[in-house]
């Protein structure tokens, strides 16, 4: 279990309502995409999602940075701003919970739950260390000193435990995902999260070795692009990541690239009168 909390905390009296919302959406199966920006999150909000998520790598290149150089104040404000732009419950990702130690998480955790986040992931990769992942008996303590935090908060946040073994060159990733998202669960994560699955066997495993909800980041072939399927296997939660942002900035790059060799290639254009209605205030009732 973890250690004493670096400062004492407070139970709320009254739960902050899009965390409770939040959790309350895991009772089936949720599609939850992942904007870059406040107008990209409106846009999600104004075609019916009920939740969405920040993206590590969407929010990073969106600073004219590479993934991984986000602070954790950075970060949770870029949550905020998407939380207040659509009303909406929003989970964001914080990578590795800006910090190495258990009490450093829980910081980061306390901190976003402050700020009225609803949830966030926290994964297991190691920067700037010579192993790829934090050691399974470490990365589950960090996952406790989370846990341990929105328990003593009094909130609904959701908490994920994330592995990032299927972007690693370690042999038998399935294996390593199974044994780590079991332990992640065991220390108190609300719902596991494997980026990279795109086979049946692998998405079945782990939904079979476990008994919170499964996320499966969506886009990146086989299954993974089958949510009828994923839905069928057990799958809880559906989010995509930074691939929404991809698939905007290539087109942004096509019609950029066309401009340089002289054309104007300028397909699936919105209207300006499209937008303009997207971000109209809402009359009051």
């Amino acid at each position: 279990m973890p250690g004493p909390h670096p400062y004492p905390l407070e139970p709320k009296v009254s739960m902050p309502d899009s965390a409770t919302r939040f959790r309350a959406l895991h009772s089936r199966f949720l599609v939850m995409p992942n904007p870059w920006d406040a107008g990209t999150a409106k846009l999600l909000a104004n075609l019916g999602f009920e939740a969405i998520a920040t993206s590590s790598a969407g929010l990073a290149w969106s600073d004219a940075r590479p993934d991984g150089h986000v602070t954790r104040k950075r970060a949770i404000a870029h949550a905020v701003e998407i939380a207040t732009a659509t009303g909406l419950p929003v989970n964001g990702d914080f990578e590795s919970g800006y910090g190495e130690t258990p009490a450093e998480v829980a910081d980061t955790i306390l901190a976003a739950i402050d700020a009225g986040v609803a949830g966030c992931s926290v994964e297991d990769l190691a920067h700037d260390r010579p192993e790829p992942l934090y050691d399974v008996h470490m990365a589950a303590r960090r996952i406790e000193a989370a846990r341990d935090t929105i328990d003593r908060s009094g909130s609904d946040f959701v908490l994920t435990g994330r592995t990032e073994v299927f972007f690693t060159d370690l042999p038998d990733k399935l294996s390593i995902a199974v044994e780590r998202l079991k332990a992640y669960a065991a220390a108190g994560a609300h719902v596991v999260y494997a980026p990279g699955l795109t086979r049946e066997e692998e998405v079945a495993a782990i939904v079979d070795a476990v008994d919170v909800p499964v996320n499966v980041i969506a886009g990146l072939g086989g299954v993974s692009d089958d949510l009828a399927k994923l839905e069928a296997l057990g799958v809880t939660r559906i989010s995509l990541g930074s691939n929404l942002m991809k698939v905007a900035i290539g087109a942004f790059l096509d019609a950029a690239t066309a401009l340089k060799a002289g054309r104007v290639a300028l397909p699936d254009m919105v209207s300006s009168a499209s937008m303009n209605a997207a971000f109209a205030p809402r009359p009051r009732s």
